[in-house]
């Protein structure tokens, strides 16, 4: 095993971004985001996953990706294997893929392609795929991109812990909004930053950095070191183009407005297909004419039948 020892930003040591001697100040939270670049990542996750390691005590250049597709695609990790030395576990379930990913490092003795769905119990868990293979429990790099499942994956990861996770949220949920998709690997809803947000301080890791797909966080030990003040992930998350805002007026009209599409079917959203009363009923209910407001009552019961045969079996049994 090989460890590189190199410098936090600016020199500083952990001692002094915990509060020992002379700390240095506070810089622009979103910093790490500056350095955002592709070599064959998305959206600039390798230029942030390479300064986010530089900035570590020391590394272990080890690293594990899933799904890891042909290990090239839009890859988290292939630009560390390439050029920086890194060994890595690259485990992809879906059969066509993984024989591209194995042909694509047949070569690479320091590559490990798994075939192998990652799931969240003691037999499928990424716990139970890398037992027995030659990694350290605190690899430098886990990046999880399963587009459903990533939330409950992370969460039954317990016997290792990788000093950087990189996952990717759901970037149409508003940032404040918590969502966990169902635990179930035929669901593809995804889950909202704060989710991980809240499942990362749980296991003892903080917010550094968040691109449009992807989160980055860092073992809480190390987190210092990156001296920012605040990571909430309203001050981190610039970028909310993924993101469509309903809200309501006054009289009831249901507007959109942001991305207002399905971006994965590149379907648009559409006003008119969202409205809830007809046309004749968007009005502040107390303007409402007297018909208005009966027309709205019997809109109301027929538009919910449940709540209507309820009000009916009452009155019946008030009758009897």
């Amino acid at each position: 095993m090989t460890t590189d020892v190199c410098r936090p930003p600016d020199g500083a040591s952990l001692a002094q971004a915990q509060g020992g001697g002379d700390a240095p100040a506070a810089i622009d939270p979103t910093w790490l985001a500056g350095f955002a670049r592709n070599v064959h990542s998305q959206s600039g996750e390798d230029g942030v996953i390479e300064k986010i390691l530089q900035t570590l005590p020391a590394r272990t250049k080890w690293c594990v990706e899933f799904g890891a597709w042909d290990g090239r695609h839009l890859s988290n990790t292939r630009h560390l294997i390439e050029n920086a030395g890194y060994s890595a576990v690259l485990i992809e379930g879906a059969g066509a893929k993984f024989e591209e990913l194995r042909r694509n490092y047949a070569g690479n003795r320091r590559v490990t392609p798994v075939h192998s769905f990652v799931g969240f119990t003691a037999a499928d868990g990424l716990d139970a795929i890398l037992a027995g293979l030659p990694i350290p429990r605190d690899f430098d790099l886990l990046s999880i991109d399963v587009d459903g499942t990533d939330y409950h994956v992370w969460k039954a990861v317990a016997t290792y812990q990788p000093k950087v996770v990189v996952v990717e949220f759901n970037a149409t949920i508003p940032t404040e909004v918590s969502f966990v998709q169902a635990a179930d690997p035929a669901v593809n809803h995804g889950n909202s930053l704060r989710a991980f947000v809240e499942l990362g301080r749980e296991k003892g890791y903080e917010l550094v950095a968040v691109l449009p797909y992807n989160a980055f966080f860092v073992d809480r030990e190390y987190f210092p070191l990156f001296r920012i003040r605040d990571n909430r992930p309203e001050t981190l998350r610039t970028d909310l183009s993924g993101v469509t805002y309903l809200f309501s007026g006054f009289d009831g009209t249901v507007f959109l407005r942001g991305n207002r599409s399905l971006p994965w079917h590149g379907l648009p959203l559409e006003e008119a297909a969202v409205q809830r009363l007809p046309r004749m009923l968007r009005k502040y209910p107390d303007h409402y004419t007297r018909l208005e407001r009966a027309a709205f009552r019997a809109f109301d019961l027929l538009s919910a039948p449940g709540r209507l045969a309820g009000r009916i079996r009452r009155r019946l049994a008030r009758g009897r």
